[in-house]
């Protein structure tokens, strides 16, 4: 077993690793009270809301007393995300594609309801106990093949960045949006315009695609949230297509 001197710091206080005991009064502040004020600045205000000054005040202690239990911005910002994420659900299906699927969504549920999620600076591989445990029901879900630990480290970072493009580039396409427009109508908008401009002997097959009912298919009324779930579907499913044709041809 690893001794504490050989894991970082940063580390340690990521996994809620103990420091040395010191004899008195437990402190009044410790990571778990800051990285919980600092979730909630995230989700009330956004990542650009999180800010070690205002931490400090919600928490009505100064900056500098932060640093005895947080070591910089970036470990914040890293000690958050995990929290944030959050264990993953019991996660069944039949099969690996069903729960590589429930996996998928399961995931995406949580960045929609904390989108700042998808901002948070990549730091590093996977290391928090949040983020582990979603990596470990993964592989899990993944042992039902035969694939080796190569093929399974780039599918589940296939799909998990996957996730987390689509979450962010739809949550910025609708900030795009004039107000009170819906995806269907903004889609509708952009086929119709594009068409005018886009001429056939210099985008053959993109005029095609424009002059197309793609642009046209859903109904004015469609929720927005059913026009996100299809596409990202679509999507999801295209990769699992590719993992079942390496999971039948594993040495192609």
């Amino acid at each position: 077993m690893a001794s504490e001197d050989v894991i970082p710091a940063r580390l340690r206080r990521l996994w809620g690793v103990s420091e040395t005991s010191r004899l008195g009064r437990p402190a009044a502040l410790d990571v778990h009270r800051v990285v919980a004020a600092a979730v909630t600045l995230a989700d009330r205000d956004g990542l650009g809301g999180v800010t070690l000054p205002k931490v400090a005040q919600s928490l009505g202690v100064t900056g500098m007393s932060l640093y005895r239990h947080v070591g910089s911005k970036d470990e914040l910002l890293t000690l958050m995300a995990d929290a944030a994420l959050g264990a993953p659900p019991d996660l069944g299906g039949d099969g690996w594609r069903d729960g590589l699927r429930g996996w998928a969504f399961a995931q995406r549920d949580v960045f929609q309801r904390r989108p700042w999620l998808t901002h948070v600076p990549a730091s590093g591989p996977p290391s928090g106990p949040h983020q582990i445990a979603w990596m470990e029901a993964a592989f899990a879900i993944l042992a039902r093949t035969d694939l080796d630990w190569a093929h399974k480290v780039g599918i589940l970072s296939l799909v998990s960045g996957y996730v987390l493009q689509s979450v962010r580039q739809y949550a910025e396409l609708a900030e795009g949006r004039a107000d009170g427009q819906g995806q269907a109508d903004a889609e509708r908008d952009y086929g119709r315009a594009l068409v005018r401009l886009v001429e056939p002997e210099r985008f053959p097959e993109t005029a095609r695609l424009f002059s197309s009912t793609l642009f046209e298919a859903p109904p004015a009324d469609t929720p927005d949230a059913s026009i996100a779930d299809a596409d990202f579907s679509l999507g999801l499913e295209l990769i699992l297509d590719g993992v079942a044709a390496r999971i039948e041809a594993p040495d192609a």
